[in-house]
């Protein structure tokens, strides 16, 4: 077994779990898991969808009924492994769980004092039977000095407060109790609080529009949450501001006339404005928040200056005459439009080559009617995730990704398909360049793009890989990712009887899963001769064969 920590959203509940009846009435969980967090860990093994519960379906409940408060962060689990036995390791939580003081102040000094006896803080996460991280956050009080620790025991602080204090320097928390204790002054909390301790704005690290590494300040993990922020606001903005002058000088290399950056906390209102594109002097318009989050709204006017727009378009005659209707109404421009698409797309089927080249840029950059997106290969752990990008078939594919980047005069090394919001793939631009290609470089940019969207997990891989002779043996073998995830025993056996015989898989029909599956690795290995050669499993052959009548 692990003991981790995870998302909430990776999370879901088992079928199997024994608790059916008010398995939602958690009324009674809420107020400790608010103030101490969820102490005794979940009990969760792996599946497809990222992990199910065997047992704490309670807490999992109270934790999603606090997470739309905000209130909960990542949850604590132990991880099941193989052969695991959930019933004693349930019982062996709690008897560790019973001997863990309930208050966060106890907790702390009793793991303080395991610290002094010389205890790691992985000894004394095992001795109580609790996460690091939850050990971590617990010795983190020892930065609180004494009359706030007072307070919070009278119930005077609430625990979230108690949290964000720890990141405060005891400058800053001598500072924060001074104003709490004064009639006349305000203490901030909450949101306020970091606000006031990161010198007006606590700047997560996600907001950064910069490459991080290059930030040579203190980094400061809330051991409460996911997040870390940085200590020095001010070398943040002036590497914040840098990288939103360098997105501001690519904008106006691409024909924007104008990029207006707002001032610092200035909301952009979009009711304000008018959507107006780039052709007919749209602006690109900056909003920055104080927290150094940056948003880029592409394409509007002032309703003001589009106004302006409207009205010197309309204009005829002299300076100063009067405004007239323009030349087509809304109904005229619609029956215009349908009238040239009809003509337009009738001709294009007699010139295959040019749609050809039409497809690909749609492909690639999309449109309305055009909505396709690169398969994200989203694994259930990170082994998997590890395996799959340290694959020869990856770093076949990955060549080939550069190689067609690189026909397009694209550098940007993302995915060749990205129809995403704010996207620098130019529809025009993308068809003028592929109209002045050939045929074969044509094919070879729309075989990648198929194969970007090509889904993972649908039916059609079993019959490409039939039509295409595809053998997994000239890509795969089988690695520690497989045999981790090959769990059922008759499938093991079957494969021992495919590689040893009949005979030796009949004489270890009783053995563990891991013994067997100890055999199959040696015969792949050659510590023993196999009757075969060149083995793969059924799951590797197309289409993909099971070894028992219960494959799913």
């Amino acid at each position: 077994m692990k003991l981790d920590h995870l998302p909430l959203e990776q999370l879901n509940l088992s079928g199997l779990n024994v608790r059916k009846k008010n398995a939602d009435n958690v009324d009674d969980l809420l107020p400790s898991i608010r103030r101490l967090g969820i102490l005794q860990p979940l009990l969760v093994r792996p599946n497809c969808e990222g992990f199910e519960i065997v047992a704490g379906q309670r807490r999992f409940c109270a934790a999603s009924i606090l997470a739309e408060d905000g209130v909960t962060g990542p949850i604590p689990v132990i991880i099941m492994e193989d052969g695991d036995d959930a019933t004693a390791i349930e019982a062996s939580l709690v008897e560790n769980i019973a001997r863990l003081p309930m208050d966060e102040i106890d907790q702390f000094k009793a793991f303080e004092a395991l610290r002094g006896e010389g205890l790691s803080v992985e000894e004394i996460a095992a001795r109580f039977g609790v996460t690091e991280r939850l050990v971590q956050q617990r010795l983190a009080i020892a930065a609180i000095i004494d009359p706030i620790l007072n307070a919070y025991r009278r119930e005077g602080i609430n625990a979230d407060t108690l949290r964000i204090l720890t990141m405060a320097t005891p400058r800053q928390q001598k500072a924060w109790w001074k104003l709490f204790r004064s009639e006349d002054e305000y203490a901030p909390t909450g949101r306020s609080l970091k606000n006031w301790l990161f010198g007006g704005a606590h700047v997560p690290m996600g907001n950064a529009l910069f490459d991080v590494t290059e930030y040579k300040g203190i980094i400061i993990s809330d051991l409460f949450g996911d997040e870390r922020y940085f200590a020095d606001a001010q070398a943040f903005w002036q590497m914040q501001d840098t990288a939103i002058a360098a997105k501001r000088d690519a904008y106006l290399g691409k024909g924007w006339a104008e990029i207006v950056v707002l001032d610092r906390g200035e909301r952009f209102a979009a009711w304000e404005h008018e959507k107006t594109p780039k052709s007919k002097g749209g602006k690109v318009f900056v909003s920055v928040t104080h927290d150094g989050e940056a948003t880029f709204h592409e394409g509007y006017l002032s309703v003001k200056e589009a106004r302006k727009h409207k009205a010197a378009a309309g204009q005829r005659g002299e300076e100063g005459s009067k405004i007239v209707r323009a030349e087509r109404t809304a109904a005229m421009d619609n029956y215009l439009g349908l009238q040239r698409h009809a003509a337009v797309r009738v001709e294009l089927l007699s010139h295959p080559a040019m749609a050809l080249r039409l497809t690909v840029a749609h492909m690639i950059a999309g449109s309305a009617l055009w909505q396709v997106k690169p398969e994200g290969q989203r694994a259930s752990t990170p082994e998997i995730r590890a395996e799959v990008a340290a694959s020869k078939a990856q770093a076949a594919f990955g060549e080939e990704r550069k190689a067609v980047l690189a026909l397009l005069g694209i550098e940007d090394g993302g995915p060749l398909v990205d129809q995403s919001f704010g996207s620098p793939r130019s529809f025009g631009e993308l068809f003028a360049a592929l109209m002045k290609m050939d045929d074969a470089a044509i094919l070879r940019i729309l075989a990648y793009a198929m194969a970007e969207t090509l889904e993972a997990h649908h039916g059609i891989v079993d019959t490409l890989g039939e039509l295409l002779s595809t053998d997994m043996r000239n890509w795969w073998t089988p690695d520690e990712a497989f045999f981790g995830l090959l769990r059922n025993k008759p499938a093991i056996n079957a494969m021992v009887r495919e590689l040893a015989g009949d005979a030796a898989a009949d004489a270890n029909i009783s053995a563990t899963a891991k013994i067997q599956k100890k055999i199959v690795m040696d015969y792949l290995n050659g510590t023993r001769e196999a009757k075969v050669k060149d083995w793969l499993p059924r799951y590797m052959a197309f289409p993909a064969q099971d070894y028992t009548d219960r494959a799913v």
